[in-house]
């Protein structure tokens, strides 16, 4: 298996024995064995080249998280947990992971240099089983059947925001109620989508209705647009900040927000939890804690 998963990684029988200490003629006697055993074909060679056929392929997949499960129980048995090795699948939201996954994942590869990483930015929920993710980031509770585990790293919470420019030609909202007589930047291409609910000072809810005129499916498209002076946007703390910070959004209302949303990470309810994956769900709460 090892020679196997050798070669499908470097392309040769060469490279793939000389990586296990083998003869090109050592490691090829070691995948005929495999290929009679199995009884298939499982690569496709040629005098240039090596490649998998689709069994070899789907075979690889297989080996491959096998011979890192091994690698894991081994570490897990020598208490070796400090530095995590292999590869490392994640999702998660574009956005999200864009501004505050990127600095710890800088952070996570100087930390542990024999771990790999893959992550797939989109705002769709995968499957983790069937498309192969060791875990992902979700924002919102997981459906009460799921038979994943999910565990919260970051709790956001939307407020609103302006541009000085906006304000100072349209107005400053005094209370929430005011919002409805301003440009709402929505997020969302459903009219389902328009409200706003907001919660004051005093834990009192205020439902902002009314038409807004332009509508997105990007919260970062939004944040451009009240930087723009387009309206006020209703968005979490993470998009806005470096604009906050550079003074061309401000607060509007900011004893005001909407209710807290969850940042969980979510993966396969597995007896037991590979040693990379615990410990980048660990390291990652950790980081997230300070800021």
């Amino acid at each position: 298996m090892r020679v196997f998963v050798a070669i499908a990684e470097s392309g040769s029988f060469v490279a793939g024995g000389k990586a296990l200490g083998l003869t090109r003629s050592a490691a090829g006697k070691a995948i005929a064995r495999l290929e009679a055993q199995l009884e298939t074909r499982l690569f496709n060679r040629t005098t240039r080249s090596v490649a998998l056929t689709r069994d070899g392929y789907g075979f690889y997949e297989r080996c491959a998280q096998i011979l890192q499960d091994i690698e894991e129980a081994e570490a897990s048995i020598r208490q070796n947990f400090s530095s995590p090795s292999g590869v490392l699948r994640l999702s998660v939201p574009e956005t999200w992971g864009k501004v505050v996954l990127l600095p710890f994942l800088k952070h996570t590869l100087a930390t542990w240099p024999r771990l790999d990483i893959e992550v797939n930015f989109t705002d769709r929920v995968v499957d983790l089983v069937a498309e192969g993710f060791d875990l992902s980031l979700r924002l919102g509770n997981l459906p009460k059947d799921s038979q994943l585990i999910a565990r919260t790293v970051q709790r956001i919470r939307p407020h609103l925001f302006a541009s000085p420019d906006y304000l100072a030609s349209s107005g400053v909202p005094g209370v929430p109620e005011d919002l409805r007589l301003h440009q709402r930047l929505i997020y969302g291409l459903s009219p389902q989508t328009a409200d706003w609910t907001l919660f004051t000072a005093g834990n009192e809810n205020v439902v902002v209705e009314g038409h807004s005129r332009i509508r997105f499916d990007s919260g970062e498209a939004i944040c451009a647009a009240a930087v723009a002076g387009l309206g006020i946007a209703f968005l979490p703390a993470f998009l806005v900040a470096r604009y906050v910070a550079e003074g061309t959004l401000v607060p509007v209302l900011p004893e005001s927000g909407g209710a807290p949303l969850s940042m969980n990470v979510v993966y396969p309810n597995r007896k037991h939890l590979p040693a990379k994956v615990r410990l980048f769900i660990d390291s990652l709460v950790e980081h997230l804690a300070t800021r």
